[in-house]
């Protein structure tokens, strides 16, 4: 029996596997892929960071300069309306105020000597002892006693007040929130001691990128969530939108109303404020991995549910949020989309749907993520 060398048969037989054609994508085993369908606009939701706030928190300064000499409360403590904060040496005030009451005495003095000399001079006037004149002269410096009297009075009360601001008091009741200075310090008239939390209505303080202002308006409905309560939301309102950026930040202050009675807050917790797309009621999203973007053009693969191939499909977005993008065009509402590894993909691809946690998917049911 004639037999082939085994150098021959090896080569002939790289020859007919070289020859055979490719293994097609439909022979190939399909890859497991995530899949999702599309949710509606309630699933576009931003998220901000934010610090429970005093609706009013006033800035408590001296209204004189000077060192302060003691410091009578601290952060944190309760205050009630005309409390003594802090004081300021008052040694030189005090030399003011003596100053003033001096001038007053002196002035009250000439001014009694002016009128006792108009006195005298009225009746000598009236028979021609004197001339007119000579009267106009002694009621001149009477009237110019007079004035500097008055002068001498209003300096007398500036000084008292300057005596009295060396005592910084509490406008209202509430709590002390910042500190922002310290016994032996020498301050300016102005500058900032204490910021208090005023009793009464509480806030959600908030930093908006400067991006998304235009989505904002005072009065907007929004939702919040203390990070000490996860899952207890409450309603919120935007009450104060800032008019120019922070300088550092380039973000713009924004400020949370809610009834505090309802929910309860403490000063200084930390909260989320949770926006809703501003996009229709029939507004689809995705998760932002799902969409794809060819020179700009975003698109989305979507699944054939008949025989499980991958249709490349154009879509229409809008802005992008955080977590998730709307999708305003292009894609049906039971259509089942491609949620991870979109980028490896082809057109006419077949796959295996599995959810997030790895369990194959029918796509003939109804589903969601």
């Amino acid at each position: 029996m004639f037999r082939f060398p085994l150098l021959i048969l090896l080569p002939l037989a790289l020859f007919v596997a070289a020859c055979s054609p490719p293994e097609t994508p439909e022979e190939a085993a399909p890859r497991p892929a995530l899949v999702v369908q599309p949710g509606g606009a309630e699933a576009l939701m931003d998220i901000f960071p934010g610090e429970v706030r005093a609706r009013y928190e006033p800035e408590l300064a001296f209204r004189i300069a000077g060192k302060i000499s003691r410091r009578l409360v601290t952060v944190g403590d309760r205050v009630k309306k005309g409390q003594p904060l802090a004081e300021l040496n008052a040694a030189d005030v005090g030399l003011e105020l003596d100053a003033a009451r001096a001038r007053l005495a002196s002035a009250r003095a000439d001014h009694q000597l002016a009128a006792s000399e108009l006195d005298r001079y009225r009746p000598l006037l009236e028979r021609g002892v004197v001339s007119g004149s000579q009267f106009d002269a002694v009621r001149s410096r009477f009237q110019a006693a007079e004035a500097q009297l008055e002068q001498a009075r209003a300096q007398m009360d500036v000084a008292r007040n300057q005596a009295g601001y060396a005592v910084l008091e509490a406008p209202d009741n509430g709590v002390i929130a910042r500190r922002l200075a310290e016994a032996g310090q020498v301050v300016a008239a102005g500058q900032t001691v204490f910021v208090l939390a005023v009793d009464g209505d509480r806030e959600v303080r908030i930093d908006l990128p400067e991006q998304d202002m235009d989505r904002f308006k005072v009065g907007d409905e929004v939702t919040i969530e203390l990070w000490s309560r996860p899952g207890d939301t409450f309603p919120g309102r935007i009450r104060e939108l800032a008019p120019a950026a922070d300088p550092a930040s380039r973000t713009f202050e924004a400020r949370v109303a809610f009834d505090n009675q309802a929910v309860g807050a403490d000063l200084g917790q930390s909260a989320r404020v949770l926006v809703h797309g501003a996009n229709g009621a029939d507004t689809l999203s995705l998760p932002l991995a799902a969409v794809t973007a060819d020179d700009g053009n975003p698109y989305v693969w979507v699944v054939n549910p008949d025989d499980l191939t991958l249709t490349k499909t154009p879509v229409k977005t809008g802005a992008y949020h955080a977590e998730r993008v709307p999708v305003l065009g292009g894609l049906a509402a039971d259509a089942w989309v491609v949620a991870a590894g979109t980028q490896v993909l082809r057109e006419g691809q077949k796959i295996r749907p599995v959810d997030r946690q790895n369990r194959p998917v029918r796509l003939n049911q109804k589903g969601g993520e």
